[in-house]
């Protein structure tokens, strides 16, 4: 037990004594690890929240069913219900549609509208809401091959392009995200490496009495973790207080578009589940520019 608490101290010590000798070149690799994890937080985010409004959008847009002349909504709506696509159905009777329109034209005598056109001219109507976006399409193919059905209308451009301006920022974030790790591994690289020749008297001394690699440079490796951790922190309040920031922002809006709060929000698990990826993200960039620097100089 004494043997592991002496060890523990040492490998305490020695890391703190390196990062006091880093002196600014420390700020430097924990700043670029820190943006680096932002805005990696940042893509995180953006792409469960363009994946609410995904769904938030699903949930709003309907597919419409217009009938056959001569068939009733009220009979297809029980086999529609049945499909597992299927969120809600709503049966629309071509009187209230014909009423509803009437109301819309401005018309005031409905009575003699219709005999204008001899009789109403519409057809029952079935709007349908899909469980998801992907749901929708496959819920319009089937529907369209109901007997019954005439016509099948959707409307899922908005969520072709919510789809495909995440996938353009998945891409663009995993461009800018690599660039930056390759960035913060080499500014840690280069700092490990100045702070080991700066010792390398002593680490000379270790070698010479018998002390293996391993735990010569044990010390560095813990310092390029201190780097990614430090960062991640500093990205994990910076993410967070951006979140604070846009919810108060939304809550702001006018009513029509406070519907996009929900979809914008991430959820507890979400977060915890951010700030695990940014503390492994984090370490694991600390360790490999460490590891790079040690490296190169062990090999000398």
């Amino acid at each position: 037990m004494l043997q592991i608490f002496t060890k523990t101290d040492y490998l305490l010590r020695e890391t703190f004594l390196g990062l006091r000798r880093g002196g600014w070149m420390n700020w430097a690799a924990i700043s670029t690890i820190a943006v680096l994890l932002f805005l990696f937080g940042i893509s995180v985010q953006a792409s469960w929240q363009f994946e609410g409004l995904l769904n938030q959008f699903g949930s709003q847009l309907e597919v419409s069913a217009y009938l056959d002349t001569g068939v009733q909504a009220t009979d297809l709506k029980p086999s529609i219900v049945a499909m597992p696509e299927v969120a809600a159905v709503e049966a629309v009777s071509k009187e209230a549609a014909w009423t509803a329109l009437i109301k819309e034209l401005g018309i005031s005598e409905i009575n003699g509208a219709t005999q204008q056109l001899e009789g109403n001219p519409l057809v029952d109507e079935l709007k349908v809401k899909a469980k998801s976006p992907a749901g929708v399409p496959i819920l319009a193919a089937k529907l369209s091959q109901l007997a019954g059905v005439d016509e099948v209308i959707f409307v899922d451009e908005a969520v072709k392009r919510v789809a495909q301006l995440n996938q353009g920022l998945s891409w663009l974030s995993g461009v800018v995200i690599t660039l930056l790790s390759l960035t913060a591994i080499a500014v840690i690289t280069t700092t490990i490496r100045l702070i080991v020749m700066s010792r390398r008297r002593e680490i000379e001394v270790m070698q010479l009495v018998g002390a293996t690699t391993s735990w010569i440079y044990l010390p560095f490796i813990l310092q390029g973790v201190t780097f990614g951790v430090v960062g991640a922190a500093i990205a994990w309040s910076l993410l967070t207080a951006f979140q604070q920031f846009l919810n108060r922002l939304l809550a702001q809006q006018p009513e029509f578009i406070q519907f996009l709060t929900h979809g914008l929000q991430i959820s507890p698990i979400q977060s915890l589940f951010l700030a695990i990826i940014l503390l492994s993200l984090g370490s694991s960039v600390g360790i490999m520019g460490s590891l790079f620097a040690v490296r190169k100089i062990a090999m000398r």
